[in-house]
């Protein structure tokens, strides 16, 4: 069981704190293990748009797999905003030593700055504030027009719905990205990409849309995309025609065809086993290929996946 912990300082942005805790409360419903704490150093916070919090003063034992979090806050300046206590940006420090992830939204950033975790690491904030923190920190590496950079366990996203993109990249990094998915398309938002580093997963590219008929069809090949999935039975398992699924498919999935998608799906878990050691031949059984011809096809035409997977691991 993971623990997710949002430390809440005056002023805190409701959407910077409610989003990424959103996605982490729908991944437990599905049943991935995480629990959420919320804390403060006093026990009411006043959020920016004036609903009050409460959270616990206590800070509640934290292991390697547990992700403390820090949502930004209104001011007009990092400098002018609330600062937190020498105390807790000693847990901070403390708790990233000890191999565990932490992570801001937006103004956040300025929290894990004064903790000394962005020396030497790339990171960014919102638009406003980036110039103002690279100025008060200038051994940090800020990156601009990004949602979230991820540097040695330090996770910061640029502001406010960007928590949620920081949040669905980490479940995919933990649980894979079809729990990412999963999660997002109850949320009913877009599975968005970085915009620095490429998406590498095509179960985040291609699922960014409403079709319901296309996310059921997705999800079968989700689940089985080392099978032979015919599309007779890929479209009778959602009750519409051949034709039909194709039209759909192609409309909503960037002009993919349900094949094109399961090769995609090959492919990447293919290049994940390479680069882990496994042979050409091997890899090409494992994803369902018959031989290793067409592995090496579908390589020499989409090098750039073989990157991004690449990147992503």
């Amino acid at each position: 069981m993971s623990l997710v912990v949002f430390f809440l300082l005056p002023g805190v942005h409701l959407l910077d704190l409610a989003g990424p805790a959103q996605v982490f409360s729908t991944a437990a419903g599905y049943g991935l293990p995480y629990r959420i704490a919320y804390v403060g150093e006093q026990e009411q916070v006043q959020s920016a748009q004036g609903l009050p919090l409460t959270a616990r003063t206590e800070w509640p034992d934290l292991g390697a797999d547990d992700l403390v979090m820090v949502p930004g806050w209104r001011a007009p300046t990092l400098r002018g905003g609330p600062q937190p206590g020498p105390a807790t940006l000693e847990r901070l420090r403390s708790h990233h030593a000890a191999g565990g992830t932490v992570a801001s939204v937006c103004a956040g950033a300025e929290a894990l700055g004064l903790a000394g975790l962005l020396d030497g690491r790339r990171c960014t904030t919102h638009h406003e504030h980036q110039d103002e923190l690279a100025t008060r920190h200038p051994r940090a590496i800020v990156v601009r027009d990004v949602l979230f950079t991820t540097d040695d366990r330090v996770v910061t996203s640029a502001g406010i719905a960007s928590g949620i993109d920081l949040a669905l990249h980490l479940l995919a990094v933990r649980h894979g990205a079809a729990s990412a998915a999963q999660v997002a398309r109850n949320m009913v938002v877009y599975a968005r990409r970085n915009g620095h580093e490429p998406q590498a997963s095509a179960m985040l590219r291609h699922r960014s849309h409403l079709d319901d008929t296309v996310h059921r069809v997705q999800d079968l090949i989700d689940a089985r995309f080392a099978e032979q999935l015919p599309l007779a039975r890929l479209a009778s398992s959602v009750g519409v025609s051949e034709r039909t699924l194709t039209r759909l498919f192609h409309r909503a999935a960037d002009g993919l065809t349900p094949l094109r998608y399961q090769q995609m799906l090959r492919l990447e878990r293919a290049e994940h086993l390479i680069s882990h050691g496994a042979t050409v031949e091997g890899a090409a059984r494992e994803v369902g290929f018959e031989d290793a011809r067409m592995l090496r096809r579908l390589r020499q035409r989409a090098p750039s996946a073989r990157s991004g997977e690449a990147a992503l691991n």
